[in-house]
């Protein structure tokens, strides 16, 4: 689904911006860690936060990345989201260390240990180079 200079993009550690549809219908749009599983982005989260509950309601949504000053262009990525445990927090500790420090995502690893943090995945069914 992702042409090779896409993929190499997705290597960086950006910030994503994951967004839902709401129950009024609107986009909930936040910022967000991601990494690429194949061709599916995978994103981590508490489990009690909105974007959670409007996957879980209506899994359609997107994720942008790139974009930004300095990034040239960038990806927009429409599909369906599903939810899945992060069993042993294996999710949390990779993206962790991809966008941070050693010391640094020990620390939060150690911080967000009585979370309950899921794993949401994006299946693409559109990938669109952004300008």
């Amino acid at each position: 689904m992702f042409p090779d200079t896409a993929r190499e993009f997705l290597q960086k550690p950006l910030i994503a911006r994951m967004s839902t549809i709401d129950p009024n219908g609107y986009p909930h749009t936040v910022p967000v860690w991601f990494e690429l599983d194949g061709d599916d982005i995978v994103i981590i989260s508490v489990r009690d936060t909105r974007k959670v509950g409007h996957i879980l309601a209506n899994p359609k949504g997107s994720v942008t990345i790139g974009g930004d000053s300095g990034d040239g262009a960038g990806y927009l990525v429409k599909g369906e989201f599903s939810i899945e445990p992060d069993p042993e927090d294996a999710w949390v500790r990779k993206m962790t260390y991809r966008y941070e420090a050693p010391e640094q995502a020990e620390k939060d690893i150690a911080a967000w240990a009585d979370l309950d943090i899921i794993a949401m995945r994006l299946k693409p069914t559109a990938v669109l180079k952004v300008m």
